[in-house]
């Protein structure tokens, strides 16, 4: 891209302000601009960037601003929601973070906006359906972070468990972020190897494989037991995708992309290998799950359906 690279952020909370710390050492923006529904915090976490500037690795804008800001950016992405109480359940948090997903997307098209949107806040699949049934942008210009932050988590702990780099682990967690996730074991790989040609080699125990899943699936709740909230990693995600989308990358990221029958099932949005660059997602990766796979996907999608029907789709 030849015009300027321009990101705005809605939601200055952990999750975006990770995000948004992490370009100051990566670079890869011309200019940075905060929203929140708390103009003072916005302002606060603006100031706080910038006086880092002198030490960041380039030379980025980064201010406060408002929806009109949103014109002529080429991505916003939007991290803002609410908490989850601790009495509160999944359907009720997807009720208020529907009504508010609702309003920042309303704010941000009715301000000019004509980008990609990359939506990050919970329950995410749902969120992105949110955004772009209320943009009405193309499905391809909206993409949910999905399952990008739990497969890096898998990468790591596979990782960790072969002894060999994470840049050589290609694997995926697939379906819903959330509790009916899964791996296609039968599609990882390492390097060139297929993983399970290479655990039967070295006499491995392949119930490793679910404890492995297992720990990822879980890996959220350990960490808000021990510090309440997660963001870095999402916020480190976020950055890898934003770059993808601006550097035209076409690299395969597990997003939250809207499916139109590659997996059997249309008019949701859902955790799937795709390749993204400067239009969005380009395609999605169609991989030849199993019956055992396809079966876990299917259930995934069934309950994502279900959520948008009887709880998102009578508040838009």
């Amino acid at each position: 891209m030849n015009e300027k690279r321009k990101v705005v952020l809605v939601g200055t909370g952990s999750v975006g302000m990770s995000m948004a710390y992490s370009f100051l050492t990566t670079g890869g923006l011309d200019e940075l601009v905060l929203i929140d529904v708390n103009k003072e915090k916005a302002i606060g976490e603006a100031m706080d960037l910038q006086h880092g500037l002198p030490y960041a690795r380039h030379n980025i804008t980064v201010k406060a601003g408002e929806y009109a800001d949103c014109k002529g950016a080429q991505i916003v992405v939007i991290t803002a929601g609410v908490t989850q109480r601790p009495d509160e359940t999944r359907i009720d948090l997807t009720a208020r973070d529907t009504v508010i997903l609702k309003d920042v997307t309303e704010n941000v098209m009715k301000n000019g906006f004509d980008g990609i949107l990359v939506v990050a806040s919970n329950p995410v699949d749902g969120m992105a359906y949110v955004a772009q049934k209320v943009s009405g942008l193309p499905s391809h210009r909206v993409i949910g972070t999905g399952t990008l932050l739990d497969t890096a988590r898998l990468r790591f702990m596979m990782s960790e468990y072969l002894t060999i780099s994470t840049s050589n682990i290609h694997a995926y967690i697939m379906g819903e972020h959330g509790d009916t996730s899964f791996v296609p074991w039968n599609n990882a790989y390492v390097g060139c190897k297929p993983l399970l040609e290479l655990l039967d080699e070295k006499k491995s125990d392949l119930s490793d494989l679910h404890d492995i899943y297992t720990q990822v699936q879980q890996a959220g709740y350990e960490i808000v037991k021990r510090k309440h909230s997660t963001y870095y990693g999402i916020g480190l995600s976020l950055n890898r995708l934003v770059q993808a989308i601006l550097n035209d990358e076409n690299v395969i990221l597990t997003v939250s992309a809207y499916q139109n029958g590659e997996y059997g099932h249309k008019g949701l949005y859902i955790g799937v290998p795709a390749v993204v660059n400067r239009e969005g997602i380009r395609e999605i990766v169609k991989l030849g799950l199993n019956e055992v796979d396809q079966a876990k996907f299917d259930k995934s999608c069934e309950t994502l359906k279900q959520i948008n029907h009887e709880t998102i789709d009578p508040l838009l």
